[in-house]
């Protein structure tokens, strides 16, 4: 039938038209919802998977829920974190005395008892130690006793029924979990500041002046006045000390925390004895690195050149001259060598020396002894 035809043939009325074709839809769509429920119910999912979905509508949590762990680690772990005033003296115009704060940081309560772990450099030659509880009260510190080596220092102060931190286990940690850092950046007026991050790098070496640190790095945010604070995991537990942050122009998101695994057995003889008991040899010398030692056909190791006067070293019988090639049968290279074997062994610990001395290699028996404290 052409267009012409049917335009030609008698019209029905459009409102009747418009009824059936609505009634039509109703209709059709309907059996098409109908239909849908049946196929999900029985066809695409079976009976079991239907139920699964409904189950999960059901189970939506409802309300306002706050799902981010880093409130409840903040609320828990907050009020464990102090700060810390290092007050120094000064002279004014006149030459009278006078305390002026000289310094900021942070520390994290770890026993009722009123002990308090932070870093060395927070405290370093403070005449007077303010800390300032998270409820305000302010109370004078003693140092108990300071480890420049490691950064750590343990202050006590006296209070009661201070909130205490849960310390965790640092070698359990992984490169990319949750971390927040939580200290006193730029002093107590932004006390407790919570900054999130993640575990950026588990075993970073750093060089601070003449010590060299195996760090936790971070990229949650660690500013002055951080140092001493926590560093906590998922859990709520400290896992790392703040300690620094690498300042270079361009830089950002590299903060350090110095592992709680570690500090842990420092913290303890800190508290026991006031100082950390570490070997020494009593030895001053020069790395031979690989190119000297080509150069002038010599065993890479450490060129002893001055010995401490009836020191451990001088009393097993090396000399000066001789080069210290091996700590027990292992390979040392140079002073970085020595002083991670070192740091295995404790005063009293009788090594085997390996020696080179006029073109021979001698084996000599060494008593470590305790390194004096400054």
């Amino acid at each position: 039938m052409s267009y012409l035809e049917y335009e030609n043939k008698p019209q029905r009325s459009k409102l009747s038209y418009f009824i059936v074709a609505l009634i039509a839809a109703l209709i059709g769509g309907l059996v098409s919802i109908s239909l849908f429920v049946f196929i999900m119910q029985n066809d695409f999912f079976g009976q079991a998977g239907f139920e699964l979905m409904q189950s999960v509508e059901t189970n939506i949590p409802q309300g306002n829920l706050d799902l981010s762990p880093i409130v409840s680690i903040a609320e828990q772990v907050g009020p464990t974190v102090v700060g810390i005033s290092n007050q120094g003296s000064i002279r004014d115009f006149w030459g009278r005395t006078m305390t002026q704060e000289q310094g900021s940081g942070s520390g994290v309560v770890i026993d009722s008892k009123g002990y308090i772990v932070t870093n060395y450099h927070v405290v370093k030659d403070a005449n007077e130690i303010i800390v300032s509880l998270s409820d305000g009260k302010k109370i004078e510190g003693k140092l108990v006793g300071a480890d420049p080596k490691t950064d750590l220092a343990v202050l006590k102060i006296n209070a009661d029924n201070l909130p205490v931190a849960t310390l965790g286990d640092s070698s359990k940690i992984r490169t990319g979990e949750l971390v927040v850092a939580i200290g006193n950046p730029l002093g107590i007026e932004f006390a407790r500041s919570v900054t999130a991050g993640i575990v950026s790098a588990t075993n970073r070496t750093l060089s601070i002046g003449d010590e060299q640190f195996n760090l936790i790095q971070t990229d949650a945010a660690i500013n002055p006045g951080n140092s001493g604070g926590a560093l906590v995991n998922s859990k709520g537990e400290v896992i790392g000390i703040n300690s620094a942050k690498l300042v270079i122009q361009g830089v950002e998101g590299m903060g350090f925390a110095i592992p709680i695994s570690k500090a842990k057995p420092i913290i303890e003889e800190l508290i026991q004895k006031g100082y950390v008991s570490r070997p020494y040899m009593g030895i001053r010398g020069l790395d031979i690195d690989e190119m000297t030692a080509e150069k002038f056909d010599l065993p890479q190791g450490i060129l002893i050149k001055q010995l401490e006067i009836r020191g451990p070293a001088q009393r097993a019988g090396i000399k000066e001259n001789d080069i210290i090639t091996e700590i027990d049968k292992q390979k040392v290279f140079n002073f970085s060598d020595l002083t991670i074997m070192l740091d295995n062994k404790k005063p009293g610990d009788e090594i085997i020396i390996s020696v080179y001395r006029d073109g021979k290699n001698i084996n000599l028996s060494l008593v470590l002894g305790e390194l004096p404290q400054e």
